[in-house]
């Protein structure tokens, strides 16, 4: 026998043995795990090691559950076991058990994303990191929102870089919103954060590097020189060098100021009321931490809040009475203003009733956030289903969003339902849940909400194209949310 041949010979035995250890395991797992209690929900594995994870990601628009789910809980049920991401599996589409797995972090599940996104973010993480560390983390994140949210010059901060953003679009008929939604948002992020302003050198540096990072994100996890993930790994640590080189020059200040006289000190604490100003004094955490959680900070107020503006504005362009109730809200709140360029406060937000309902619903139809890794710890029993130690486990919130027997209509955009639907309900978890829901949630929603005030008072928009919000598995409009934008007087439309 030829070499060449021998070599398709053991090429096919491979293939048969694989799909028959397949087809066993898929028939015979759930059988191991009987008698303690419960059986591990039926399902199917797919291929050998890959198992069925290119299928569970294939690109779908984001307010569809994609023809993966689709067929699987018509196959299988809302709780079905697969395996994805190298780890025998289960995902569950109902609202209890992804309540249940929520809340019991760090008991009887745990955060478990894949390594490589490990390799990016850093082992400090808040987003990958676990036990105490992740609570020492989290608890900072709190408190740092907290003191933040409803300070006048964070709220001035975001007015003014969001009238400076539509200021530009004056003389433009066409603008690309997701390139406009980021620089607001990577614009606030920082000011906030670090203290920069958009001239400011530190500032480019870090947004060219960062652009570099989010694309490593979502590649293929492979460091080799040249890859999109080396460059992100590469990033990361340039964004680090800077975000310590930024800290290092902020206490020297520090030390300097504890020189001078208590005006200078009053002065220096206007000046510097930033996340990074208060994290410095912040005893629990480590250099390190500091660091990453400047890095957390940043993308979380950067890629998911300028996606939820992006959301908005697309479902917006496709419902003109919401467009219209939203606008008028709007109209009446600055008309209640003494002055009409008197900036925007804390007051004002809570009156944004119906912007509420409109960005709720974007998050709701839209899912920023498709699903989340969790793993579980022990073997856990749940309504007759065995969640055995070590699997990995998916609560998708996608499939929540978008069920009919849980949300009437759930294939329209309608903020009409939030006048009767609880907003905080095991039915809507788009910032997840538990002790690892987003602390910047809050902040979101004002940055959007303050953004669309001056927005729908300026201007009207129209799509250009049919540009969907994609998920793969992160959501993006693949042309960039292409507007066709006219400016308009408090009288219009």
């Amino acid at each position: 026998m030829a070499e060449g041949d021998s070599c398709w010979v053991v090429v096919l035995v491979g293939g048969v043995v694989g799909f028959i250890l397949v087809v066993v395991l898929n028939h015979f797992w759930p059988l191991l795990f009987k008698g303690k209690g419960g059986t591990v929900p039926k399902g199917s594995f797919g291929w050998p090691l890959l198992g069925e994870t290119f299928s569970f990601l294939k690109p779908h628009s984001s307010n569809s559950v994609g023809a993966f789910l689709h067929d699987h809980c018509s196959r299988y049920g809302k709780v079905f076991k697969s395996h994805l991401f190298f780890s025998p599996t289960v995902v569950s589409c109902d609202p209890e058990l992804n309540y249940f797995i929520l809340q019991s972090e760090g008991k009887l599940f745990e955060c478990s994303y894949p390594k490589p996104i490990h390799g990016i973010l850093g082992k400090v993480s808040m987003l990958v990191a676990v036990g105490d560390t992740h609570k020492r983390l989290r608890n900072a994140a709190l408190s740092l929102v907290t003191i933040t949210k409803s300070k006048p010059e964070f709220l001035h901060d975001i007015e003014n870089i969001a009238i400076q953003i539509l200021d530009s679009w004056k003389n433009k008929p066409q603008v690309i919103f997701c390139e406009e939604a980021r620089k607001f948002t990577f614009n606030v992020i920082v000011k906030q954060v670090l203290g920069l302003t958009p001239q400011e050198p530190e500032t480019s540096e870090i947004l060219e590097d960062f652009l570099t990072f989010m694309r490593g994100l979502i590649s293929l996890p492979l460091y080799i020189p040249g890859t999109p993930y080396a460059r992100a790994v590469q990033a990361r640590s340039r964004i680090s060098s800077t975000v310590k080189a930024i800290v290092e020059k902020r206490r020297a200040g520090r030390r300097n100021n504890n020189n001078n006289d208590d005006d200078d000190d009053n002065n220096n604490s206007k000046k510097n009321s930033d996340f990074l100003e208060i994290l410095l004094s912040v005893d629990t955490l480590s250099e390190d931490e500091k660091v990453s959680f400047v890095l957390d900070s940043l993308l979380g107020g950067y890629e998911t809040t300028s996606l939820l503006m992006c959301m908005v504005v697309h479902f917006l362009s496709h419902s003109p009475a919401a467009f219209q109730q939203l606008k008028q809200e709007h109209l009446k709140i600055r008309s209640m203003k003494q002055k009409h360029d008197d900036h925007l406060d804390w007051e004002d937000y809570k009156k944004m009733e119906f912007t509420q309902y409109v960005i709720n619903e974007a998050l709701r139809y839209g899912n920023v956030v498709k699903f989340v890794h969790r793993k579980a710890l022990k073997d856990v029993k749940y309504k007759g289903y065995l969640i055995p130690s070590g699997w990995k486990v998916l609560p998708v919130f996608t499939a929540v969003h978008l069920d009919p027997s849980l949300h009437a209509n759930a294939t329209q955009f309608h903020p009409w339902r939030w006048e009767s639907q609880d907003p905080t309900c095991k039915k809507f978890t788009p910032f997840g849940g538990g002790s690892r829901c987003c602390p910047g949630s809050d902040l979101a929603k004002v940055e959007v909400a303050f953004f669309l005030h001056h927005l729908v008072q300026n201007f009207r928009w129209k799509t250009e194209g049919e540009d969907q919000p994609i998920a793969y598995p992160y959501v993006e409009f693949q042309r960039g949310l292409v507007l066709n934008v006219d400016p308009c007087s408090e009288t219009t439309m």
